[in-house]
């Protein structure tokens, strides 16, 4: 099996949320922003100008604006391109050899290029923790929350946030700042992360918590 064809759909809104279980609330001092897999090989996968992926990066900057702003720790995640049998795993036998270890498919995309203090961890499977630095970038930072944004939301976002979970860490799926391969993948994805192992919101009720945490004042406006 290979990457199906990517058509353009509509990026959820607030009103497409159910609740989450839990009433955790994203604290610029607690989280770390995880960008994930978001490369050309997959990115060029959509449609370009047009929904999901218009969205998602013009969110994703903001986003990454934010942190940066608040002092929040960055880290992008990227496979490493065409990886040997061995390496790659049972991958293969979902997703074929994957991308090539040269030539763009590797590159972060332009529009979200990593700045200097960020950190870029290489991944070879589903989840952003295993066999990464991740763990370790968080305990460094003593952050015990994760904001999780990029693709795909229902294979490697959801799995990374299933495994914060259960390391303790506070994950928060970022509705309209993941994509997926259709809307009921990305559907499925939100459901299952806020009935299971995540808070789930969009990016503008993301932006407003984080800055109302980090200025107390603008709690009581």
């Amino acid at each position: 099996m290979s990457i199906p064809a990517i058509r353009p759909y509509p990026m959820p809104t607030e009103a497409d949320l159910g609740a989450s279980v839990p009433s955790w609330r994203p604290d610029a001092g607690r989280a770390l922003l995880l960008i994930h897999d978001m490369q050309r090989y997959f990115v060029d996968l959509f449609p370009a100008g047009e929904a999901p992926m218009r969205d998602l990066l013009a969110n994703l900057r903001r986003i990454r604006h934010a942190a940066t702003a608040l002092g929040m720790p960055v880290v992008y995640t990227a496979q490493p391109g065409r990886m040997s049998r061995r390496r790659r795993g049972l991958l293969r036998d979902f997703w074929g050899p994957g991308m090539r270890s040269d030539g763009p498919d590797r590159e972060i995309v332009s529009a979200l290029r990593p700045g200097p203090g960020d950190v870029l961890v290489e991944k070879c499977r589903y989840s952003a923790f295993h066999d990464t630095g991740l763990a370790e970038v968080l305990r460094t930072h003593r952050r015990d929350q994760l904001i999780v944004c990029g693709v795909f939301a229902h294979i490697g976002c959801l799995m990374t946030a299933c495994d914060a979970f259960t390391r303790d860490v506070e994950p928060f799926l970022i509705a309209d700042a993941v994509a997926d391969f259709t809307a009921p993948d990305h559907r499925m994805a939100l459901e299952y992360a806020a009935r299971t192992c995540a808070v789930t919101m969009t990016t503008g009720r993301l932006l407003d918590l984080l800055v109302a945490r980090d200025d107390p004042g603008q709690l009581d406006a």
